[in-house]
């Protein structure tokens, strides 16, 4: 359950933010291989101009290195300690193997410290474990699932998140994701079971703007708001003139497609839509 504090401070007030009961405790340091320094851009490409708004300031951050690809096959991990990642949503486990070598994963729901988990094309199908999908039972719980083989898994790695393994045929799966569409992934892309821990994140209420500036997100100013000169729904005698949505540059949202029409759909079963 989340946690709600009692107010001692305004700022406390409408403050929700989860519990984090896995954590392990704060004693052990992290191993310094498996981190990076991580220079922000604050949102501004080469030339110094800002081409994503709101970004800029927060704490410092290491970067903690992800084994995405999860290529060591057969050889058995130890999950050493659950951890708080600052670059993600989702928790990580690190992982101690029979070999030696220390890596850092996403953790799954239920994970403990503890666990063994492995890469293998053979069971146990428990959670943690990875495997490619042409040897998973069909209507498997997976998440972090690769989009090519041996490159790394792109989907599904957000806090909460997963997807079921639906059907098999022809050299590919078939994968209902998070969104409801269902599509084809090549059977020899690697998957995780399970979900994505943290489910509680979507729950978590930030509670005041100092916050949000911890965490590198700058003020939103809502279109309305604004001067006719500064934005295409700005102006008006006091609330909205009833402007379609759109954005500063007048490209419609909320509903309207933005999908290349040079991207193939001949993977996509059904749309979410």
């Amino acid at each position: 359950m989340p946690k709600i504090f009692r107010p001692t401070t305004p700022g406390q007030r409408k403050l929700v933010l989860p519990t984090l009961l896995e954590l392990s405790p704060s004693g052990k340091r992290t191993p310094k291989a498996l981190l990076e320094k991580k220079r922000r851009t604050n949102g501004r490409n080469h030339s110094g101009h800002i081409t994503c708004r709101h970004k800029g300031g927060g704490a410092k951050q290491m970067y903690r290195l992800i084994d995405f690809k999860r290529d060591k096959e057969n050889i058995p991990a130890k999950v050493a300690s659950i951890e708080y990642d600052p670059n993600r949503s989702s928790l990580i486990a690190l992982l101690h193997y029979q070999d030696g070598e220390k890596r850092f994963i996403l953790a799954a729901q239920g994970m403990k410290v503890g666990d063994i988990v492995q890469t293998s094309n053979e069971p146990p199908f428990q959670v943690g474990c990875c495997m490619k999908l042409k040897f998973m039972p069909i209507g498997s719980v997976i998440h972090a699932v690769e989009l090519y083989p041996g490159r790394g898994a792109q989907l599904i790695r957000s806090a909460g998140l997963s997807a079921q393994l639906v059907a098999r045929g022809n050299g590919y799966a078939t994968v209902r994701l998070p969104s409801g569409e269902v599509r084809m992934i090549n059977e020899d892309c690697r998957a995780t079971f399970g979900a994505v821990s943290n489910s509680e994140h979507n729950l978590r209420v930030i509670g005041k703007a100092g916050r949000s500036r911890w965490l590198g997100i700058r003020p939103t100013v809502r279109g309305t708001a604004m001067n006719p000169v500064d934005h295409p729904m700005g102006g008006g005698e006091g609330r909205g003139k009833g402007n379609h949505p759109q954005t500063p540059w007048a490209q419609f949202t909320k509903g309207y497609r933005t999908r290349s029409n040079k991207k193939t759909r001949k993977w996509v079963v059904k749309e979410r839509r």
